[in-house]
């Protein structure tokens, strides 16, 4: 018998899902986090946008569990009475040479199920928000936010109830397969090793950092990884807007965009910055140049001065500058051929909206 039988490591957003859908399936689950807190990385640093799922490829891993997700999170939201909004998103064209780019966004969504979008001009735009200037716009009504913490301290609590527990503070130092499972070195006040029979590897941007580590894994399934930081700049003095707004994509992101908080809040961001060290978090107040532009393409009115640096966090790539984006990874065993494993691999950007669908999945590739 091993001494834990289903280790979570890595208690973000997606980590306390899975491990909550893994307690209700019946596992004994404990979840390792090395930090002090939980969702303290990508999960706490990030937009709180619930994506609708237009943007990703048709048929990818990313689009199915980002359009399923959303459903499964308002479903979960409500019946918690968490605090959310359904605000809608305008996704807007500046310039009639970005029509193209939107259509294909428009057909994508289609192919993925999501057939709420609505086309608008830009006088049917200015009506919804009088603040933007564009020539067209689509207009996503399933698009909202979340309070992340409410939901990561709800999933936690869930896990709880059905058994499990949380080991803050409890880094993996080492760990090796075995016959039966895997043996591995925790780290923290107490250090120890214990035996486990089934590890989800969840650890966000460290996830491939920590599958390297493991005695015997098949390097050729070792992702190479990118950090592409995002910055974000809060507004000061009246806010403008009362449903997201988006520019066109970029390459790497989904362009500096407006959202909103449960307060009714704006900030701005992320943009993409390319970084060498992933716990680089300090926003530098001379990118507000690039932010001022950016914005102002569709908010002419951005005053001068209004925006102040705020936070930034780490987009857990699995590309680099100029290179495809690829989707999301949930390897298995039927993947790697190691029994009894689980890799969340690149969940960036949607994780937060997917990660119901994402625990489901990892549930039954184990059990598979």
């Amino acid at each position: 018998m091993s001494d834990i039988d289903c280790l979570v490591i890595g208690a973000g957003v997606v980590g306390l899902a899975t491990a909550r859908a893994l307690a209700l399936a019946g596992r004994e689950v404990v979840i390792a986090e090395a930090a002090d807190g939980i969702g303290t990385q990508t999960s706490a640093r990030n937009s709180e946008v619930i994506h609708a799922g237009i943007y990703y490829p048709p048929g990818s891993l990313k689009a199915r569990v980002c359009v399923e997700g959303r459903k499964l999170l308002y479903v979960y939201l409500r019946e918690r009475g968490l605090p959310h909004k359904a605000c809608g998103k305008l996704i807007v064209g500046t310039h009639a040479g970005q029509r193209p780019a939107l259509e294909t966004i428009a057909a994508r969504a289609e192919a993925s199920g999501v057939t709420s979008l609505r086309w608008l001009d830009g006088a049917e735009a200015k009506a919804l928000e009088p603040e933007i200037t564009c020539e067209v716009a689509l207009l996503s009504p399933e698009t909202g936010v979340v309070d992340s913490h409410a939901l990561m301290l709800s999933l936690l609590g869930e896990c709880e109830a059905a058994g499990g527990s949380l080991a803050l503070n409890t880094p993996i130092l080492a760990w090796r397969r075995q016959a039966d499972g895997f043996s591995v070195d925790f780290g923290g006040e107490d250090p120890a090793t214990y035996s486990v029979n089934t590890v989800v590897n969840s650890a966000g941007h460290g996830a491939p950092r920590l599958l390297g580590k493991l005695d015997g894994f098949p390097a050729e399934h070792v992702p190479k990884q990118s950090f592409a930081k995002g910055n974000y700049f809060s507004l000061l003095g009246k806010q403008p807007f009362s449903h997201l707004v988006y520019p066109v994509p970029e390459a790497a992101g989904l362009g500096i965009h407006a959202t909103i908080d449960m307060a009714g809040r704006v900030k701005f961001g992320p943009d993409v910055e390319w970084v060498e060290d992933d716990q680089d978090l300090v926003v530098d107040p001379a990118r507000a140049e690039k932010f001022y532009a950016a914005i102002r393409t569709y908010w002419p009115g951005l005053p001068d001065n209004a925006l102040v640096a705020d936070y930034a966090g780490i987009r857990p790539k699995l590309h680099g500058p100029g290179e495809p984006m690829p989707d999301f990874r949930i390897d298995g065993p039927a993947v790697h051929g190691v029994p009894g494993l689980v890799n969340l691999l690149g969940i960036e950007s949607p994780g937060l909206t997917s990660s119901l669908a994402i625990a489901e999945l990892v549930v039954e590739r184990l059990a598979a």
